[in-house]
């Protein structure tokens, strides 16, 4: 059922319910969605469509912004179902205001990137949800993770605990993607790729 008044923009991030999973490099998406509500003073709630939800607004030149801050609890490899409930729930018709906050293993640790549709670098929960919404043309806030040592270590990589000085490192990466996500919604995604696209990777330090 559609509420009466779309929201303006709906912002996901993906990662795996339960504490054993929580400030793992796969749950970082997760983070920036958490931050980005606690920055509003508001509070993600469990509910309908399978996922932790805030209703949300971020302050904008003549009107709020009506925000929808989600992280769907299907884990990331089901992620498009919560999504594809959420886009009707809110009423969200453009596919450009959909908003995916993801982890990548394409990308150097800690890099944070936005980026306009595209491929889904072999990311689960980017492949749900382009299956679930039958488009790419959603928009992305990527926080790099690195290649793990062997394509068998993946799962390990993605999923275990970090050493403290690397998850520092990741603490500033999910403050500088809650950013990119309020400069992406406030002054577009094109200002967005400009002011973050060229920065210089900083990286972790180790594997």
């Amino acid at each position: 059922m559609r509420r009466r008044t779309p929201f303006d923009w709906l912002v996901v991030g993906l990662g795996n319910p339960g504490k054993e999973y929580a400030r793992t490099r796969h749950n970082v998406g997760e983070e920036v969605v958490a931050e980005l509500a606690r920055r509003r003073g508001d509070t993600l709630k469990g509910g309908r469509d399978n996922a932790l939800v805030a209703e949300s607004r971020l302050p904008a030149p003549g009107d709020d912004l009506r925000v929808v801050l989600a992280f769907p609890l299907t884990y990331v490899n089901e992620s498009g179902q919560s999504v594809r409930a959420l886009v009707r729930r809110y009423g969200i018709e453009d596919p450009t205001h959909v908003v995916i906050v993801h982890d990548e293993l394409d990308l150097p640790p800690t890099t944070v990137r936005v980026k306009a549709g595209g491929g889904l670098a072999g990311h689960n929960g980017l492949r749900s949800i382009v299956a679930h919404l039958k488009t790419q043309d959603f928009l992305r806030v990527r926080i790099g993770v690195g290649k793990p040592p062997s394509k068998e270590r993946g799962a390990d990589h993605v999923l275990s605990r970090l050493p403290v000085r690397q998850r520092e490192l990741y603490d500033v990466a999910v403050q500088e993607a809650a950013d990119a996500v309020e400069l992406l919604l406030l002054e577009g995604v094109d200002t967005a790729m400009r002011a973050y696209n060229g920065r210089d990777a900083r990286g972790d330090t180790g594997p």
